[in-house]
């Protein structure tokens, strides 16, 4: 009987952090919910990095009827002061008898801290309930905590031969309005958008949200690889709300100052020896700016260099119902394989129909 009550309270713990999936970077989203004597005193979740967290405010909705409670919370109670006070003291000072948390905290400031100061207290505490929900929620703090880099998602709208564009470089619309509006949730969830100067060139995007379901408190970075600095201050990208940045090498100097001057932010960065940015430069650069997950909008050269460094993640693949030919462009370009071993390999994790088109959702082999 407590076990079920237990999965629960968790299940609900799980679905208000997901309530704050647009919001929390760099933070992770949590949820927490108190129950004392069978009855849920208080709810709350991390909405916003600066907020209250979870345990917070669920404990200011209890009050006084925290005392006793079990506290049921997605992720293992911050013991570390950052932007606000840690949770464990919070809950400690309210009485709270139990904590039942989901995932281990990544974060080498608390990295089971957290439950010895709990437990320490006298509180009993128990982990590892709804595990892998909970750290499917945040899998670009746990990437960044652990791996040192953020979570590398890459979007790619295809036919079912697995074309992206004509060989012209049409693309418009391969998917129908369904699975468009399906990309606004994948913007909102993300910390920063990453595309070529190619498809900047050729599709001219403004790679922001705009969806009101969404209703974002930020818009994404969106992140450019330019390496000459070939994007125009004419693109729609300057006229959008939200930061951008591109990264250049030395070669884009000449142009960097009329594009600071139209609102983008410049980084240089090395360059491999085509002239092109070093990937590993660039997600070194990324994961200096506390980015969970980047969501990838790009073109079958840069799609391609990131699957060959092994650094994708995850692909979301919405495929339509028609076929582009053999002259239309591949989702990525990759040297020729010589053994079949040598595949990058996926696993599906998911499948979807989204209008008239489909979503499949593919985790790494190692993920």
């Amino acid at each position: 009987m407590q076990e079920s009550a237990d999965r629960r309270h968790m299940a609900r713990a799980l679905e208000l952090a997901g309530r704050a999936l647009n919001t929390t970077h760099p933070n992770p989203r949590v949820g927490c919910v108190l129950v004392r004597d069978g009855v849920v005193v208080g709810e709350g979740w991390h909405e916003v990095a600066g907020g209250p967290h979870a345990e917070v405010v669920a404990l200011r909705a209890a009050g006084a009827a925290a005392r006793g409670a079990t506290a049921y919370v997605t992720l293992e109670p911050c013991c570390h002061t950052g932007r606000t006070p840690p949770c464990t003291d919070a809950l400690v000072g309210a009485g709270i008898s139990r904590v039942v948390y989901a995932a281990p905290d990544p974060d080498p400031r608390v990295a089971g801290g957290g439950a010895r100061v709990l437990a320490g207290a006298g509180i009993a505490v128990s982990a590892g309930l709804l595990e892998a929900q909970a750290r499917a929620l945040n899998p670009g703090f746990e990437s960044r905590l652990r791996r040192r880099r953020p979570w590398i998602r890459c979007k790619i709208a295809a036919s079912l031969d697995g074309r992206t564009a004509l060989a012209s470089g049409a693309s418009r619309w391969i998917t129908g309005e369904a699975a468009r509006a399906d990309v606004q949730r994948l913007r909102a969830r993300c910390d920063a958008i990453l595309t070529g100067s190619g498809t900047v060139l050729a599709d001219d995007p403004q790679l922001t949200v705009r969806s009101a379901f969404t209703a974002p408190l930020r818009q994404p970075l969106r992140i450019v690889l330019d390496s000459r600095l070939r994007v125009s201050p004419s693109a729609r990208l300057f006229s959008e709300a939200g930061p951008l940045l591109l990264l250049a090498t030395e070669a884009g100097v000449p142009r960097r100052e009329a594009l600071e001057a139209a609102g983008a932010e410049l980084a240089l960065l090395p360059a491999d020896e085509t002239g092109r940015l070093r990937i590993d430069a660039v997600i070194q650069a990324l994961a200096a700016r506390e980015l969970n997950e980047v969501l990838v909008e790009a073109g079958p050269s840069l799609n391609g260099a990131l699957l060959a460094a092994g650094l994708v993640d995850e692909l979301v693949v919405y495929q339509a119902a028609h076929v582009l030919g053999a002259g239309a462009r591949g989702m990525f370009s990759l040297p020729a394989l010589e053994r079949m071993d040598d595949r990058p390999s996926f696993r599906l994790a998911e499948v979807r129909r989204v209008g008239d088109d489909l979503r499949l959702v593919y985790l790494a082999g190692e993920s």
